[in-house]
């Protein structure tokens, strides 16, 4: 069997059906709502199927679900192996397709049958393969290196778990810190993905949220003609204490702020303002001179800055603004 192609299928949410899987001897998918199902599969019309069955789903996550639907039909095959995880017991159960898909009465309908042969202890992995085994996918490949080394420590299913030492924090930092930069890189851009998603008055309205999670009482403008300003804060929400900060938001993606805007903008400010310009579109080499060399306090803020400035004050935010852009904490371990 360790020649053999190697599936990762994951047993629910949270493994939820991980005892299922190993004593009813299957592994199954979900998707209900994709309906009947006959191969071969044309993508679309399951995507439009998922789509109208989950109004809430963007866009992605339709393309997602369909394409785990679609493999676990296309591409699994009697004969490959597939592998499992119960966290309860800290082992990945591995064993034998035998069978087509075929419908079973469980939550994870779509199912095949699977002849469970061997298990591997989680804690006799390295932390590299341990982190590609944690996949958020519910289904995927398990490749190369990752696949032998599951394959060697693999023993006959039932087998008594030998007590494995678990390396030491302190020598798996470096892998931790690698990974936990990845996670957090790729955090980043999905945050930027969903800032630049935003319309233009709900932009405006996050900036506005930032300003008074730094303590301002901040109005956006109203709906009308541009003035130039687009958020005006203050200590105390009329402009009569210092300081006064006005805020133009530029929200026109590929578009680069210039000069003469930003020359336009602070042209009618005047002692004792402060000022923020706001573009999702970055700005000029010139813009950035423009801005420096400003009599009138003036700072540029890109999309990564907004970024940080939404991450940075993101708990004080209101449940109107947690709204614009909703985001999850995770915790991860310090070594």
């Amino acid at each position: 069997m360790e020649n053999k192609t190697l599936w990762m299928v994951r047993a629910g949410r949270n493994a939820a059906y991980a005892d299922d899987f190993v004593e009813q001897n299957f592994v199954g998918i979900g998707f209900m709502e994709a309906a009947e199902i006959s191969t071969p599969i044309d993508k679309g019309i399951l995507e439009q199927r998922i789509a109208d069955s989950n109004p809430t789903f963007s866009a992605g996550k339709v393309g997602n679900v369909a394409s785990q639907v679609k493999r676990f039909y296309e591409e699994l095959s009697v004969g490959d192996a597939v592998m499992t995880y119960d966290p309860s017991q800290r082992l990945y159960f591995i064993g034998e397709i035998k069978s087509n898909v075929e419908q079973r009465d469980h939550t994870l309908a779509r199912a095949r049958a699977v002849a469970w042969t061997k298990q591997v202890s989680r804690d006799s992995l390295t932390q590299a393969t341990r982190n590609t085994l944690g996949s958020i996918l519910s289904l995927f490949l398990v490749r190369d290196s990752n696949a032998d080394e599951v394959w060697a420590n693999a023993v006959p299913a039932g087998q008594e778990t030998e007590v494995v030492e678990i390396t030491p924090p302190a020598q798996i930092a470096g892998q931790l810190d690698q990974s936990v930069d990845d996670i957090i890189s790729q955090a980043h851009e999905l945050i930027d993905d969903q800032l630049a998603a935003l319309d233009w008055e709900q932009l405006q309205e996050l900036v506005a949220e930032i300003l008074r999670a730094m303590g301002f009482r901040a109005e956006t403008s109203d709906r009308g003609p541009d003035r130039g300003v687009d958020v005006i804060a203050s200590p105390d929400g009329l402009g009569l204490r210092e300081p006064r900060v006005f805020v133009e938001v530029k929200h026109r993606k590929g578009t680069r702020v210039s000069a003469d805007q930003i020359r336009a903008f602070i042209g009618g400010r005047q002692a004792g303002d402060k000022c923020l310009y706001v573009s999702t579109g970055g700005y000029t080499k010139e813009s950035r001179y423009e801005a420096e060399r400003s009599s009138i306090p003036l700072t540029l803020i890109d999309l990564p800055k907004l970024r940080s400035l939404v991450l940075e004050h993101y708990e004080s935010f209101s449940p109107e603004g947690l709204s614009l852009i909703p985001l999850k904490r995770i915790y991860w371990p310090i070594v």
